[in-house]
């Protein structure tokens, strides 16, 4: 009676197809398995550096130490930051009912663009010519160092520069007195990363690039090595 119950507890044996069912299936749940444990140490690990931080140190400063005479390894310039503003003030002083949702929409286009949250910034002042309160916001700032100020300047040589129409090189006279350049877009439809279908607005954007040189052309050349495409001076700029 024993053996009559274990056999019917059994049940029928497994076909040959049930069998390479089986084994499939758990084939199939160990590949699984490998591949969320591989995205799960793919993702711990840390993001390899910027390509233009290694650019800097194996070509950028051995060139500006030969062209600037410089011996010292700490004293060529260097990048120190990079701001990018906007300035909203006519959406801000509009007064319309999207005045809002414009400033929303350029503040998520901004984070995009940039790869991290911008600064709300306020007025310090009233100005009634102009229909500024005191605290209203009136732009957005972001300010970009270490790793990710590389990427961004990897991507505005590479990516946003040639897709301005009509470029004729950047105005090389854009530096002040410390070696600081700024230039600017007019639409920030030049960064892919922006859906240009989904913009309602055009909005222009400053960028200020920060570096420790000493004078405008220690910044020029600077940029110069990093691929920035200077207009030439022609010959009544140099009169």
């Amino acid at each position: 009676m024993a053996e009559e119950k274990e056999k019917k507890s059994k049940g029928p044996k497994p076909t040959d197809a049930e069998i390479a069912a089986r084994k499939a299936a758990k084939r199939a749940k160990v590949e699984t398995e490998v591949e969320v444990d591989d995205k799960k140490s793919a993702a711990s690990e840390p993001a390899p550096p910027a390509r233009l931080i290694a650019h800097y140190r194996e070509k950028v400063v051995p060139a500006l130490q030969e062209k600037l005479g410089m011996k010292n390894l700490m004293a060529t310039p260097r990048l120190e930051k990079i701001v990018i503003s906007m300035g909203l003030g006519k959406i801000a002083t509009s007064g319309g009912a999207d005045s809002k949702a414009k400033f929303e929409q350029a503040e998520k286009e901004l984070s995009i663009i940039a790869g991290q949250k911008p600064v709300r910034c306020k007025a310090k002042k009233s100005v009634a010519n102009y229909k500024v309160r005191e605290g209203q916001e009136t732009g957005l700032k972001v300010t970009l160092r270490g790793s990710r100020m590389y990427e961004f300047l990897d991507r505005v040589v590479t990516l946003a520069i040639p897709r301005v129409k009509d470029f004729r090189g950047l105005d090389p006279n854009g530096f002040d007195k410390n070696g600081n350049y700024n230039f600017g877009f007019t639409e920030q439809t030049v960064f892919p990363e922006v859906d240009g279908a989904s913009v309602t607005f055009q909005q222009g954007m400053n960028i200020t690039m920060v570096t420790t040189a000493q004078s405008p052309d220690h910044g020029r050349e600077l940029l110069k090595q990093f691929g920035f495409p200077f207009r030439e001076k022609s010959k009544l700029e140099e009169r």
